[in-house]
Protein backbone atom coordinates (compact mmCIF):
# COMPACT_ATOMS: atom_id res chain seq x y z
CA UNK A 1 0.00 0.00 0.00
CA UNK A 2 2.88 2.37 0.66
CA UNK A 3 1.23 3.48 3.90
CA UNK A 4 -0.29 2.09 7.07
CA UNK A 5 -3.63 0.52 6.12
CA UNK A 6 -5.10 1.05 9.59
CA UNK A 7 -5.01 4.82 9.02
CA UNK A 8 -6.81 4.81 5.67
CA UNK A 9 -9.98 6.90 5.95
CA UNK A 10 -13.36 6.54 4.26
CA UNK A 11 -16.28 8.77 5.29
CA UNK A 12 -14.24 10.23 8.15
CA UNK A 13 -13.57 6.77 9.60
CA UNK A 14 -10.29 4.90 9.53
CA UNK A 15 -10.13 1.19 8.80
CA UNK A 16 -8.96 0.75 12.38
CA UNK A 17 -12.03 2.62 13.71
CA UNK A 18 -14.34 0.52 11.53
CA UNK A 19 -12.75 -2.71 12.77
CA UNK A 20 -12.67 -1.61 16.43
CA UNK A 21 -16.40 -0.83 16.33
CA UNK A 22 -17.09 -4.17 14.69
CA UNK A 23 -15.03 -6.11 17.26
CA UNK A 24 -16.58 -4.22 20.20
CA UNK A 25 -20.02 -5.23 18.91
CA UNK A 26 -19.02 -8.90 19.16
CA UNK A 27 -16.52 -9.17 22.03
CA UNK A 28 -16.31 -7.84 25.59
CA UNK A 29 -12.54 -7.52 25.39
CA UNK A 30 -10.75 -6.13 22.33
CA UNK A 31 -6.98 -5.69 22.09
CA UNK A 32 -4.64 -4.34 19.43
CA UNK A 33 -1.50 -5.98 18.19
CA UNK A 34 0.99 -4.80 15.62
CA UNK A 35 4.23 -2.93 15.27
CA UNK A 36 2.52 0.49 15.33
CA UNK A 37 -0.39 -0.31 17.66
CA UNK A 38 0.74 1.97 20.50
CA UNK A 39 0.71 4.99 18.16
CA UNK A 40 -3.04 4.72 17.52
CA UNK A 41 -4.10 6.03 20.97
CA UNK A 42 -7.36 4.09 20.90
CA UNK A 43 -7.64 3.46 24.62
CA UNK A 44 -7.59 -0.28 23.93
CA UNK A 45 -4.97 -2.54 25.48
CA UNK A 46 -1.97 -2.98 23.18
CA UNK A 47 -0.13 -6.29 23.01
CA UNK A 48 3.62 -6.21 22.69
CA UNK A 49 5.11 -9.06 20.71
CA UNK A 50 7.36 -11.29 22.77
CA UNK A 51 9.02 -12.16 19.45
CA UNK A 52 9.38 -8.72 17.82
CA UNK A 53 9.80 -8.59 14.07
CA UNK A 54 8.29 -12.02 13.51
CA UNK A 55 5.04 -10.86 11.93
CA UNK A 56 1.41 -11.72 12.67
CA UNK A 57 2.25 -15.11 14.18
CA UNK A 58 4.04 -13.26 17.00
CA UNK A 59 0.88 -11.20 17.51
CA UNK A 60 -1.25 -14.33 17.83
CA UNK A 61 1.29 -15.70 20.30
CA UNK A 62 1.19 -12.47 22.34
CA UNK A 63 -2.61 -12.50 22.38
CA UNK A 64 -2.75 -16.09 23.63
CA UNK A 65 -0.15 -15.30 26.31
CA UNK A 66 -1.99 -12.12 27.38
CA UNK A 67 -5.31 -13.92 27.71
CA UNK A 68 -3.79 -16.80 29.64
CA UNK A 69 -4.28 -19.09 26.67
CA UNK A 70 -8.09 -18.93 26.81
CA UNK A 71 -8.31 -18.56 23.08
CA UNK A 72 -8.54 -15.55 20.82
CA UNK A 73 -10.26 -14.42 17.67
CA UNK A 74 -7.76 -12.70 15.38
CA UNK A 75 -8.62 -10.41 12.48
CA UNK A 76 -6.63 -8.02 10.33
CA UNK A 77 -7.64 -4.38 10.15
CA UNK A 78 -7.77 -4.64 6.36
CA UNK A 79 -10.85 -6.91 6.22
CA UNK A 80 -13.69 -4.49 6.99
CA UNK A 81 -16.48 -6.45 5.30
CA UNK A 82 -16.39 -9.63 7.39
CA UNK A 83 -19.93 -9.88 8.78
CA UNK A 84 -20.24 -9.95 12.57
CA UNK A 85 -22.58 -12.93 12.23
CA UNK A 86 -19.79 -14.85 10.49
CA UNK A 87 -17.36 -13.89 13.25
CA UNK A 88 -19.81 -15.23 15.83
CA UNK A 89 -20.20 -18.41 13.80
CA UNK A 90 -16.43 -18.94 13.60
CA UNK A 91 -16.16 -18.35 17.35
CA UNK A 92 -19.00 -20.78 18.05
CA UNK A 93 -16.92 -23.84 17.19
CA UNK A 94 -15.17 -25.42 20.17
CA UNK A 95 -14.15 -28.75 18.68
CA UNK A 96 -10.74 -27.72 17.32
CA UNK A 97 -7.59 -25.83 18.24
CA UNK A 98 -8.04 -23.48 15.28
CA UNK A 99 -11.18 -22.49 13.41
CA UNK A 100 -10.24 -20.90 10.11
CA UNK A 101 -12.16 -20.04 6.93
CA UNK A 102 -11.05 -21.85 3.79
CA UNK A 103 -11.92 -20.91 0.23
CA UNK A 104 -10.62 -23.67 -1.98
CA UNK A 105 -6.94 -24.01 -1.13
CA UNK A 106 -6.75 -20.52 0.39
CA UNK A 107 -7.00 -20.00 4.15
CA UNK A 108 -7.89 -16.82 6.05
CA UNK A 109 -5.61 -17.22 9.10
CA UNK A 110 -6.15 -13.57 10.07
CA UNK A 111 -9.86 -14.16 10.54
CA UNK A 112 -9.69 -17.18 12.81
CA UNK A 113 -9.91 -18.51 16.35
CA UNK A 114 -6.83 -19.92 18.06
CA UNK A 115 -7.21 -21.76 21.36
CA UNK A 116 -4.74 -22.40 24.15
CA UNK A 117 -3.46 -25.68 22.65
CA UNK A 118 -1.84 -23.58 19.91
CA UNK A 119 0.38 -21.62 22.30
CA UNK A 120 3.25 -24.12 22.76
CA UNK A 121 3.20 -25.07 19.08
CA UNK A 122 3.28 -21.40 17.99
CA UNK A 123 6.10 -20.73 20.43
CA UNK A 124 8.07 -23.64 18.98
CA UNK A 125 7.48 -22.38 15.43
CA UNK A 126 8.65 -18.88 16.37
CA UNK A 127 11.79 -20.24 18.05
CA UNK A 128 12.52 -22.24 14.89
CA UNK A 129 12.11 -19.17 12.67
CA UNK A 130 8.87 -20.42 11.09
CA UNK A 131 6.85 -17.20 10.90
CA UNK A 132 4.20 -18.22 8.39
CA UNK A 133 0.97 -18.52 10.37
CA UNK A 134 -0.08 -21.79 8.78
CA UNK A 135 3.31 -23.44 9.40
CA UNK A 136 2.11 -25.03 12.64
CA UNK A 137 -1.39 -26.04 11.48
CA UNK A 138 -0.41 -29.70 10.80
CA UNK A 139 0.46 -30.07 14.51
CA UNK A 140 -2.95 -29.04 15.87
CA UNK A 141 -6.62 -29.83 15.25
CA UNK A 142 -7.99 -27.48 12.60
CA UNK A 143 -11.66 -26.91 11.78
CA UNK A 144 -12.09 -25.38 8.33
CA UNK A 145 -15.10 -23.15 7.75
CA UNK A 146 -16.10 -23.89 4.17
CA UNK A 147 -17.19 -21.52 1.42
CA UNK A 148 -20.67 -23.05 1.71
CA UNK A 149 -20.82 -22.15 5.40
CA UNK A 150 -19.45 -18.65 4.74
CA UNK A 151 -22.07 -18.12 2.01
CA UNK A 152 -24.80 -18.24 4.65
CA UNK A 153 -23.52 -14.87 5.86
CA UNK A 154 -22.15 -13.14 2.74
CA UNK A 155 -20.60 -13.94 -0.59
CA UNK A 156 -17.10 -15.19 0.35
CA UNK A 157 -15.35 -12.79 -2.04
CA UNK A 158 -17.12 -9.90 -0.28
CA UNK A 159 -16.70 -11.19 3.27
CA UNK A 160 -12.95 -11.57 2.86
CA UNK A 161 -12.34 -8.55 0.67
CA UNK A 162 -8.84 -7.62 1.74
CA UNK A 163 -7.30 -4.20 1.17
CA UNK A 164 -3.72 -4.75 0.04
CA UNK A 165 -3.18 -2.35 -2.84
CA UNK A 166 -4.22 1.18 -3.82
CA UNK A 167 -6.54 -0.46 -6.37
CA UNK A 168 -8.21 -2.52 -3.61
CA UNK A 169 -8.65 0.66 -1.58
CA UNK A 170 -10.18 2.54 -4.53
CA UNK A 171 -12.57 -0.36 -5.16
CA UNK A 172 -13.55 -0.49 -1.49
CA UNK A 173 -14.21 3.26 -1.39
CA UNK A 174 -16.31 3.04 -4.55
CA UNK A 175 -18.38 0.16 -3.16
CA UNK A 176 -18.61 1.41 0.43
CA UNK A 177 -22.02 3.13 0.12
CA UNK A 178 -23.58 -0.12 -1.13
CA UNK A 179 -22.03 -2.42 1.49
CA UNK A 180 -22.96 -2.58 5.14
CA UNK A 181 -19.95 -2.55 7.46
CA UNK A 182 -22.13 -3.19 10.52
CA UNK A 183 -23.42 -6.63 9.44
Amino acid sequence: MGQNKANLVVRQRSLLDIMMDKMKSVFQQVMLSGSQATAYNTGLPVLDDLYPGCGPLAGIHAALKQTGGRGVFVIGCDMPLVPTALIRYICGHHDADIVVPRLGDYLEPLCAVYNNNCLPVIEQALKQGQYKITSFFPRVRVKYVTAEEISRFAPPEEAFFNINTPEDWARFCALYPELSLKR
